[in-house]
């Protein structure tokens, strides 16, 4: 009697764990490395290409600016002598304006890229954690990560789906030019 009540327990016990052996087969979960989207994607690289010319306009800028700078002051040096002193104050006066206004654009220019930059990363996360979210409806994801976000130390490879995302994002990229 105890050995047929043991069976049909242990018998229970087995049936009641088994869906949940099979319930983790269908938990998919991805995990994405969005720095690696950043560094990979064609449409980014696009983007970076935009941002450096864009930046090297304000450099060509600054650089006229600051060679007009040296032939003031190479002008001052040259007039120093034959100046009278209120004249000279007034060439110091005007030179250091300049000087500052100079430094006041290389700060503009660089707080201009700076917001340009953040601008075009925030929308890349924007289009990719949307690429990601139609993934997941998709493919019956029940959940994606963001690596680094999420603070991931170990993944099995084929829960990372960051070339799949790539992939997208360039195709849909590709879609908008």
């Amino acid at each position: 009697m105890k050995r047929i009540l043991i069976a049909i327990m242990t018998l229970v016990f087995v049936a009641g764990f088994t869906p949940l052996v099979f319930a983790a087969d269908v938990a998919k979960i991805g995990v994405v490395d969005f720095e690696r989207v950043l560094k990979e994607s064609s449409a980014v690289k696009l983007t970076q290409k935009e941002l450096r010319k864009k930046g090297e306009g304000f450099q060509g800028k600054l650089k006229k600016e600051k060679a007009s700078l040296d032939a003031i002051s190479k002008a001052f040096e040259r007039e120093a002598l034959v100046l009278s002193p209120e004249k000279k104050r007034e060439k110091e006066r005007e030179f250091r304006i300049r000087v500052n206004d100079f430094k006041k654009m290389q700060e503009d220019y660089t707080k201009e890229l700076r917001r340009i930059e953040i601008e075009l990363i925030n929308q890349m996360q924007k289009d990719v954690f949307k690429i990601a979210n139609d993934m997941g409806k998709q493919d019956g994801f029940l959940l994606i990560i963001e690596r680094k976000t999420a603070g991931v130390i170990y993944m099995p490879s084929k829960v990372d789906i960051t070339d799949m995302l790539i992939k997208k994002y360039n195709e849909n990229a590709a879609k908008k030019e």
